[in-house]
């Protein structure tokens, strides 16, 4: 049955008919896939803060009417003085009044690693309202502006966390009053204030009968008889900091049996030690001592662990992670972070993972720096980078088993890393922990672990490849080039640059994936690397094909294949065999095109490589369809669907399915074809993929023209022709172009169709393969008749 045409139609440009929803429309309208709920939980035993409660709301109120107006408030004071529980309780109070959600972000401004950027937070927040990958822009501005638009009729509440300057704020601020801006700061942000007329709520040290509450809410169930004079003392000693007093009123609950005037003694030692030690006297001080205290009493297994997992290159970690930090199972490092947790001196925000507080963090590096000797924090830095390296290789041969990069060193004898039963596990470990790789990879270029960092480059390629995390993506294999190119690695180097070619290639930035892989290959061929030098071939060749350079695509191709029948490659060989075969039925040959894809599929199916197989049998749908062969295209496509299905690959799934359509309409089943179409787009449109959307889109048309429902096949072809050109495919855009030029004229409007003829002229002058002549003949002749 096919698809009702309102369910595929998009809205054209000046339609004064009935609205209808453009769901096939690039980057227009981006939909939420679903609602943002990402507000931390609240916080346990939250005391007083009326004050600054009231403040924060009337601060909304007081902005309401100004519907122009962005409404940002600003949380300031000092570090531990509990702006962010103040934020999260606040919006927890607040949240229906956002029914489109809330976006929250910790931007690590005071963080001991490297604070969040507005480019990785937009990526993120993006993903979030679900936009595709494909369309998010690279640039910064881009990205805002689309952010903007997104939330510019919604109402949403923004929690931007520890910000350290304005430079991390601004671009992540909405365009409009409907998606107020919480941010928390230990700077007073007065930019924001002046320039976008923030409001500002300063939180201060709580009063004595808050503190005072604070302790008893923590110790209430554990201890009795507790004098006030005694918590009163005990306040002042944590300067009335509620993180300070969360943290000592855990030691107190702990042991119920000793007397609170002991443990302030013991706090009171340790203030006067650490008054000796530094100069400074402000309310952190009075945080650190209380941690001094804390840590002091830890047994010394979780004491060693808190420092330890100080070297930690990201913001949280796991069971698995921690264990290979301090070196031991993870039974016994189990036990130690619950005493951790338990003392306040980790967090842990979900089952099996924990994060610490940066000014522990911050207070857990010195102390590993100050007690571990150099050699034990670079043993300990290499467990951990090492795990994630190994654990990642473990991942990709999941993921994907036949593209993987092969590591050649074993796995060391102390790196205990995780393995996987399936690829939704492998996937689900690193959608988890891609914040953390990307640390990991920092941190060892950083410690001059460069082969740890050009190797997380490499494996991570593979992850990334069906990720489309582009940001990461490049921003790896960047620090995998430098620390290649600083330890003279020539083969790391290599592996970099055409990670980062790839990344390229695949963001559709093809002078840059042309440089990149150039790059690789003259490193290759200088130390005589055969089989990377025919992997750079086959990458021009690709982007040749991209490019509809079809015979230079052919010569890349064909020098490719010969290296890798000499070092008896035979699944490259294959796989070379299969992009020659594609150029082959771009090139209108589609007899030599289905010889050779005979003899590829014979390998695929002998290796048992099932993207090799499905990829062959589509283009041998391709070739057959050429050649006239319809029953024989439609045998081979049902084919590769059914892998597509088995192996649930939607990638593979949504390309092959525009291929189920060409055929189909060829057959002369429209009805079907559209079906076939419209299932393509949108899983495309789930993908992010843009470019293979567009060709979705353009079947799509071709079937509703085909049907005679030529004002629907109009609209299907002017989207396909923006896309191509914002993607700057000039063929495709040129082809559509040609599509829209004839459905106009069926409708008499001649003078519309001449001028999309006249735009897709100039396109096809750097073509000069047959069916770009015969399109560029074609155009002439009507420019001519019209």
């Amino acid at each position: 049955m096919p698809a009702d045409p309102d369910e595929t139609r998009p809205a054209a440009s000046g339609d004064t008919g009935r609205a209808r929803q453009p769901r096939l429309i690039p980057g227009a309208d981006v939909p939420f896939a679903i609602m943002p709920s990402q507000l931390p939980g609240d916080i346990r035993g939250f005391v007083n803060r009326h004050t600054e409660l009231t403040n924060l709301t009337e601060a909304l109120a007081d902005n309401a009417e100004e519907a122009v107006a962005t409404v940002v408030t600003v949380i300031t004071g000092t570090a531990g003085v509990g702006k962010t529980s103040l934020a999260l309780h606040w919006a927890h109070r607040v949240r229906d009044r956002f029914p489109d959600g809330q976006l929250y972000v910790n931007l690590r401004g005071y963080d001991p690693g490297s604070p969040a950027t507005p480019e990785e937070v937009l990526d993120r927040f993006l993903r979030d309202l679900g936009v595709p990958v494909s369309v998010i822009p690279v640039g910064l501005d881009d990205r805002a502006s689309l952010y903007r638009s997104l939330l510019a009729d919604r109402r949403m509440l923004v929690i931007l966390d520890n910000a350290a300057t304005i430079g991390q704020v601004r671009p992540l601020l909405p365009g409009t009053a409907g998606s107020p801006v919480l941010v928390t700061s230990r700077s007073r942000l007065s930019g924001l204030v002046t320039r976008h007329g923030a409001a500002r709520v300063g939180v201060d040290t709580l009063h004595e009968d808050d503190a005072v509450a604070l302790l008893r809410s923590v110790t209430a169930r554990y201890r009795v008889g507790d004098q006030r004079h005694e918590l009163v003392e005990l306040a002042r000693l944590c300067a009335r900091l509620p993180l300070a007093l969360r943290i000592a009123a855990e030691r107190a609950a702990s042991r119920p049996m000793m007397r609170l005037s002991e443990l302030i003694a013991d706090l009171r030692d340790e203030s006067g030690l650490w008054d000796a030690l530094t100069a400074e006297d402000d309310d952190t001080d009075a945080v650190r001592t209380v941690f001094a205290w804390s840590y002091r009493a830890l047994p010394e297994p979780a004491a060693r662990l808190f420092r330890l997992l100080g070297l930690h290159p990201g913001t949280d970690f796991s069971l698995p992670a921690a264990a290979a930090v301090a070196g031991t199972d993870t039974r016994t490092v189990r036990r130690d972070l619950d005493v951790l947790v338990g003392a306040h001196l980790l967090e842990q925000p979900a089952p099996g993972r924990y994060q610490f507080h940066d000014l522990l963090r911050a207070y857990a590096y010195d102390q590993v720096r100050a007690l571990e000797s150099a050699d034990a924090r670079a043993e300990a830095l290499r467990r951990i980078i090492g795990w994630y390296l190994h654990t990642a290789d473990a991942a990709q041969s999941h993921i994907v088993p036949f593209d993987r990069y092969h590591l050649a060193r074993p796995v060391p004898a102390d790196v205990h890393l995780l393995t996987f039963d399936s690829y939704a596990s492998a996937l689900r470990w690193y959608q988890t922990e891609a914040a953390n790789l990307v640390g990991a990879t920092r941190a060892a270029a950083e410690a001059g672990l460069h082969t740890l960092a050009w190797q997380l480059a490499a494996v991570l390629r593979a992850l990334y490849i069906h990720q489309n995390a582009f940001d990461d993506w490049l921003t790896t294999s960047r620090i995998g080039a430098e620390s290649a190119t600083r330890s003279g690695d020539r083969v790391g180097q290599a592996e970099a640059w055409e990670s980062a070619g790839k990344a390229y290639f695949q963001a559709r930035r093809l002078d840059e994936a042309e440089t990149s892989h150039r790059t690789a290959l003259h490193i290759r061929r200088e130390i005589g690397d055969r089989f990377g030098e025919a992997k750079s071939t086959n990458a021009l060749g690709l982007i040749g094909l991209r490019r509809r350079w079809l015979e230079d695509a052919r010569s890349f191709f064909d020098q490719s294949r010969e290296i890798f029948h000499d070092l008896g490659e035979r699944r490259w060989e294959a796989l070379m065999q299969s992009n020659l075969a594609e150029t082959l039925c771009e090139l209108q040959q589609p007899r030599a095109a289905a010889d050779i894809l005979r003899e590829t599929l014979a390998v695929f199916r002998d290796i048992g490589d099932r993207f090799g197989e499905g990829n062959a049998l589509f283009l041998a749908s391709w070739a057959h369809r050429g050649l006239g062969d319809l029953d024989g295209a439609r045998a081979a496509i049902d084919q590769a669907l059914v892998i597509a299905e088995e192996d649930e690959n939607q990638v593979w799934q949504a390309h092959w399915l525009v291929e189920l359509g060409h055929v189909q309409r060829a057959a002369g089943q429209p009805a079907d074809a559209l079906i076939s179409y419209q299932r393509a787009a949108s899983i495309q449109r789930q993908l992010g993929d843009r470019s293979r959307e567009a060709f979705a889109i353009e079947g799509t048309g071709q079937a509703y023209e085909q049907l005679g429902r030529i004002a629907e096949a109009t609209d299907f072809y002017r989207v396909a022709a923006d896309t191509h050109r914002e993607l700057g495919d000039r063929w495709s855009q040129a082809r559509n172009l040609d599509h829209l030029a004839n459905v106009l004229a069926q409708q008499d409007r001649r003078a519309e169709a001449r001028t999309n003829l006249e735009q897709a002229v100039p396109l096809l002058a750097d073509f000069d393969d047959p069916e770009a002549q015969a399109l560029s003949r074609r155009i002439a002749q009507a420019l001519s008749d019209g």
